[in-house]
């Protein structure tokens, strides 16, 4: 079974990451939810949300995908953060499928991983980081690399990543319970 990891910060944007919870978990995919620190994490709009274990606790080496949801100010902590900065390049070292929405892709961008690569995000959040190839779209890859532009693409990001973890027909029959 493939296996995923979902940062959280205080101030993440929660509906990003419950959206791709549910839908990885939909796809048969293990789902981890990781917060910066032990305890309830009150996200961006309020919601409260109990992570499963801690950054500390986690090791790249045992997921197949790391993902961070976007929101402010969560997307400041998780920059600000060394061990997610660590952990995002390791991930990334070992050939894993890295992912980041909204204002997120700034943290990707801010480890060095977007240099040179194409990316989306929430409008303006990589203007500081003039390396990397600033796309439209809802969803961008680039090699393993995805990005998304924030809350309303929120379900076509989780669905591509439910379909590099799996495949094709798998997204397909998750999008298909969708009812979309």
């Amino acid at each position: 079974m493939k296996k995923a990891l979902v940062l959280f910060a205080d101030g993440s944007e929660e509906l990003e990451a419950v959206t791709v919870i549910n839908i990885l978990r939909r796809g048969g995919i293990e789902v981890t939810v990781a917060g910066l620190q032990a305890g309830p994490l009150r996200g961006s709009r309020q919601t409260v949300l109990l992570p499963d274990t801690t950054v500390d606790q986690v090791h790249a080496k045992d997921f197949d995908l790391i993902v961070l949801p976007g929101g402010q100010p969560g997307t400041n902590h998780l920059r600000a953060d060394a061990r997610v900065i660590r952990l995002l390049q390791h991930m990334a070292q070992q050939g894993k499928q890295v992912a980041a929405i909204c204002a997120a892709p700034s943290v990707l961008a801010q480890a060095g991983l977007l240099d040179g690569k194409r990316a989306t995000c929430y409008p303006g959040s990589l203007d500081e980081f003039p390396a990397v190839q600033r796309q439209t779209t809802a969803v961008v890859e680039d090699g393993k690399l995805i990005t998304s532009r924030g809350p309303g693409t929120a379900m076509d990001f989780a669905l591509t990543l439910v379909e590099r973890l799996t495949d094709k027909a798998k997204r397909d029959e998750v999008e298909a319970a969708l009812v979309r």
